[in-house]
């Protein structure tokens, strides 16, 4: 049964009242709480609605592969693209006259209909696409204000975030708390990631309150002052935050989230449930659902109200979009049109690699792709200076590392995918001690200046070799740094290579940042010339970022002494 069909039959069965279906799409599985005694206002005055939800597609407005490049090669199989979406969403929805598209945020950035038009053809395709309401992600910051605010003016449906607070006049103009559907009576509050100043570019006006507690006030005035009892939050604030959002708030029932490409489901690779069932502080049941990225999934969830807004019942599951599902073939010339002024360019073959370059593991730990990438930072410095004045290694955040690239021809388009932001290349000095706080925080998550979140982990190039242990308590997670085959001198002075992104604060990976770096060339334009110089690339990877094993740990505490740094965390 493909997606839509079994889609198609869910939605007829459950008009009857009984959800008698056992799969939609493939492999995913519909899961059902209870039966639904039947749609809309039962004799008790509960209520049915059905949600449907996307959140960070990054630009992916066509098919793309597994990872998430141009799907050049069909037989490997092709996902996702709004007009898969489309052509769902037409189908199913006149079967769901009660019924709300929701999108979580970060439609910016990811692929060259973003690099190459901006914001432009993304606000034309949602606005085809028919979306109900749309919170805000970080990556909607990435080019300002000001860029930000052009995207809003032609979007045709309300914006949310109650945690956003703006002095830009058509940000403060558009984005409200929250949108009140009178004909559901229900209200979809908007919430977005307080670290964005952080990872993104707001400006200074702008700024980002705590979610939780923004939240629980908005809930508070929605059921005190105006008496909406229904009530769901469209959240950019990742799985586990929306976890803490559902511990710690009353009153909210339904999350449907966003930011951290969280996989829910019953298939292969998926993380935690659909839905994932939280209590709340007063024990009562929160649910939180979230479709991965890319738009590779379409959320749905079905749920009943009772009268004080609380979920009685739920059903559903994720829409895999795949090859087997039907484009809406008028929103799909469009893509195609648009695709033409840069086709070309992204079509160029930059280079060949024989092992597939992989990202999906980079937020995690070591990767292949991050190491590649850092060391053409690293090669890129040595080969413009001397022996004397060449830097140690190079460092970048793993969330700037977005897309797989696979094995055979590497095209520039690829490159752009992987690395679509647009940074330059900078070089910084530090002292070996202000070097081995910067890498405990990392490792700990915690800045060790200013006390806030790290909100990436790094990926370095050869000549650093950084040990930590996973299961030590924050700020004593870092173990070990050797430094050109030698242990880190807290006394010496370290020549790095990294972003301007990050040496300018972002990540909260440098505190203080380091102001006006002599800005080089480009992240992407690095790479494309270490691909010609490397390929064929074939390399594997070397425990660059390593967690230490006990034995390791017993060797360094024997030998701690003999250290020029301590070792910590064991």
């Amino acid at each position: 049964m493909n997606s839509l069909k079994g889609l198609l039959l869910w939605a007829a069965v459950a008009t009857a009242g009984f959800i008698a279906l056992e799969e939609v799409g493939s492999p995913e599985h519909l899961v059902s709480r209870r039966k639904l005694s039947k749609r809309f206002i039962d004799d008790n005055g509960n209520y049915n609605i059905s949600f449907y939800h996307l959140n960070d597609v990054h630009a992916h407005l066509d098919e793309f592969s597994s990872s998430g490049t141009d799907c050049t090669r069909p037989e490997r199989g092709c996902y996702g693209g709004y007009a898969r979406i489309k052509h769902v969403l037409g189908e199913s929805r006149p079967s769901h006259p009660d019924s709300l598209l929701l999108n979580a945020g970060d439609e910016f950035q990811g692929t060259m209909f973003f690099s190459y038009y901006g914001g432009s053809k993304i606000a034309e395709t949602l606005n085809q696409i028919g979306f109900d309401v749309m919170t805000l992600g970080n990556h909607e910051f990435d080019r300002g204000d000001d860029h930000l605010g052009e995207f809003l003016d032609n979007l045709t449906f309300p914006i949310v975030s109650a945690n956003i607070k703006s002095d830009h006049a058509v940000l403060n103009k558009t984005i409200k708390p929250f949108h009140y559907f009178e004909q559901y009576e229900l209200a979809v509050i908007g919430v977005t990631t307080e670290t964005t100043p952080g990872i993104a570019n707001p400006g200074p006006g702008t700024t980002f309150e705590d979610p939780v507690k923004t939240v629980q006030e908005t809930i508070d005035y929605l059921r005190g002052e105006l008496g909406v009892k229904r009530i769901a939050a469209l959240t950019h604030i990742g799985y586990e935050e929306d976890q803490r959002l559902a511990r710690e708030t009353e009153g909210l029932y339904l999350i449907m989230g966003g930011h951290s490409h969280t996989p829910l489901g019953n298939f292969a690779g998926a993380v935690g449930k659909y839905p994932t069932i939280v209590e709340n502080s007063e024990g009562e049941e929160v649910f939180i659902v979230q479709a991965y990225r890319w738009g590779e999934y379409l959320g749905y969830i079905d749920v009943t109200y009772d009268t004080d807004g609380r979920v009685l019942n739920y059903h559903g599951a994720p829409v895999h979009l795949t090859n087997t599902t039907a484009q809406d073939e008028d929103l799909q010339s469009q893509i195609d049109q648009w695709r033409k002024p840069f086709e070309e360019f992204a079509a160029q073959v930059v280079g060949e690699s024989l092992v597939v370059l992989d990202q999906s593991r980079c937020l995690l730990e070591e990767c292949l792709l991050g190491n590649f990438m850092a060391d053409a930072m690293l090669q890129y410095r040595v080969n413009n200076t001397t022996p004397e004045t060449a830097p140690a290694f190079a460092l970048i955040n793993a969330g700037g590392v977005r897309a797989t690239i696979d094995e055979g021809p590497i095209t520039r388009g690829e490159v752009l995918t992987s690395f679509p932001f647009g940074n330059a290349i900078v070089e910084i000095s530090m002292t070996g001690e202000r070097l081995w706080s910067t890498l405990e925080g990392i490792m700990s998550k915690v800045n060790q200046v200013n006390g806030r979140p790290v909100t990436s982990l790094l990926q370095v190039s050869r000549g650093i070799v950084v040990e930590y242990n996973p299961d030590a308590t924050a700020t004593t997670k870092l173990v070990a740094v050797t430094i050109g085959g030698k242990p880190l001198d807290k006394t010496a002075e370290y020549r790095i290579v990294t972003l301007d992104f990050l040496a300018g604060g972002g990540d909260n990976f440098f505190d203080p940042p380091f102001t006006n770096p002599i800005v080089l060339d480009t992240q992407d334009q690095v790479l494309v010339d270490y691909i010609g110089y490397k390929t064929p690339v074939d390399i594997e990877l070397e425990g660059r970022i390593k967690p230490i094993s006990r034995c390791r740990q017993k060797f360094l505490a024997r030998n701690a002494k003999r250290m020029l740094v301590p070792t910590r965390g064991l």
